[in-house]
C-alpha cells in the first residue's frame, strides 16, 4: 500500500516574484487638487476668448493644457474595495499592490489590475479513477482556498483560478490511486475508513503545488465517494457477507462461553456427571439453540437422562 509523503508531492518551481507594498498616495486629496485644477483650466480657456488677439490663442492654449493635465492626472484614482488588492504595472515592471482599502492616487501611467483575495471555494467534477487496489471508484472533492501573494497570481500562472481548479482534480486523481477504497480490516489508510488522515493529506498536497501561485489553502474535503456503478453492487455485497460474518462470529464466541460457563457450574455443583458422549451431545444441543436464528423446538425427555 503506498503512502503519500513530502518526498512524493510534486515540487513546483520557484516564484520569481514576490508581492510588495505599492506606495499609493491618499485619492481625496489628489481628488480635489485634480477637479480644481481641470476646472481653472476650462474657466481660464473660456475667459482666454474674450482677451485680445495677441494674448487670446496663448491664454486659452495654456488653459486647456492645465485642463487636460488635471484629467490625465485624475486617470491615477483607482478604488480599493475590502478583500480586493491592485497589483500595479510600469511599462512591464511590477511596481507594488495596493491592500489599503478606499479612494487611491498613483501614477496614471501605471496599469492597476484588480485581484480578489477573498476566501473562495471550488468543488471538482465528479471523477472516475481507480484505487490503490485496481477498483474504480467515483471521487469530488471541494477546496477552500485564497490569494496570498498577488503578484504570484498575477505573474506567475497564466490563469490563477484556471490554475487551482486543474491542480486541484490532478490532487484528487492521485489521493485516490495512493488508497484503497475500503481497507477490508487489513490495516492502514482507507478512503472510506480515514476521512480526516485523507483529506489531511488531500490539503497538502494541493497547498504544494499551488503555492507557486501565490494561493494558500484553508481546508479541503471529499464531497463524494462511492464504487463505480459496474462495481457497486458487488462490493455491496462483499460489504454484507463481510458483515454477517462479522455478526456470526461475536454470535458464536458468545455461544461459546455460555456453553463453557453452563458445564462449568453443572459440575462446581455436582448437578450432574457427564460422560465425554453426553458433554459433546449437550454442547452441540446448547450450540444449536444459542445460534439459530429461528426459535427451537424443545424435546422434553421424561425418563432418565440417557434414555
Amino acid at each position: 500500500m503506498s503512502d503519500i509523503g513530502p518526498e512524493t508531492i510534486v515540487e513546483m518551481p520557484a516564484p520569481q516574484v514576490r508581492e510588495r507594498a505599492a506606495n499609493g498616495a491618499s485619492g481625496l486629496p489628489a481628488l480635489a487638487i485634480g477637479a480644481v485644477f481641470f476646472v481653472g483650466g476650462i474657466v481660464v480657456a473660456v475667459l482666454g476668448g474674450t482677451f485680445e488677439d495677441a494674448a487670446k490663442a496663448g491664454v486659452m492654449t495654456a488653459g486647456i493644457v492645465v485642463a487636460v493635465l488635471a484629467l490625465f492626472g485624475l486617470c491615477g484614482l483607482t478604488t480599493v474595495a475590502p478583500g480586493e488588492a491592485r497589483v500595479l504595472q510600469l511599462f512591464g515592471h511590477y511596481k507594488g499592490t495596493l491592500r489599503t482599502d478606499g479612494l487611491r492616487w498613483v501614477n496614471p501611467l501605471m496599469g492597476a489590475t484588480k485581484v480578489s483575495t477573498r476566501i473562495r471555494n471550488h468543488e471538482t467534477q465528479t471523477a472516475k479513477v481507480n484505487d490503490n487496489d485496481g477498483n474504480p471508484i467515483e471521487i469530488a472533492a471541494v477546496v477552500v482556498w485564497q490569494v496570498k501573494d498577488t503578484a504570484q497570481a498575477k505573474f506567475e500562472v497564466d490563469d490563477f483560478e484556471e490554475f487551482v481548479a486543474i491542480q486541484t482534480e490532478t490532487a484528487v486523481r492521485h489521493i485516490a490511486n495512493s488508497y484503497p477504497y475500503d481497507n477490508h480490516g487489513d490495516g492502514g489508510l482507507s478512503l472510506r475508513d480515514n476521512a480526516d488522515e485523507i483529506t489531511g493529506k488531500l490539503s497538502a498536497e494541493i497547498g504544494a503545488r499551488v503555492a507557486s501561485a501565490g494561493v494558500s489553502v484553508v481546508e479541503s474535503r471529499i464531497t463524494r465517494l462511492s464504487y463505480a456503478p459496474e462495481i457497486a453492487q458487488a462490493m455491496l455485497r462483499r460489504q454484507q457477507a463481510g458483515a454477517v460474518v462479522a455478526a456470526r462470529q461475536r454470535i458464536v464466541e458468545g455461544a461459546v462461553g455460555m456453553v463453557e460457563m453452563a458445564l462449568t457450574r453443572l459440575e462446581e455443583g455436582d448437578m450432574v456427571e457427564l460422560d465425554d458422549d453426553r458433554r459433546a451431545a449437550m454442547v452441540s444441543n446448547l450450540l444449536v439453540v444459542l445460534c439459530s436464528e429461528q426459535a427451537t423446538a424443545p424435546v422434553i425427555n421424561t425418563g432418565s437422562l440417557y434414555s
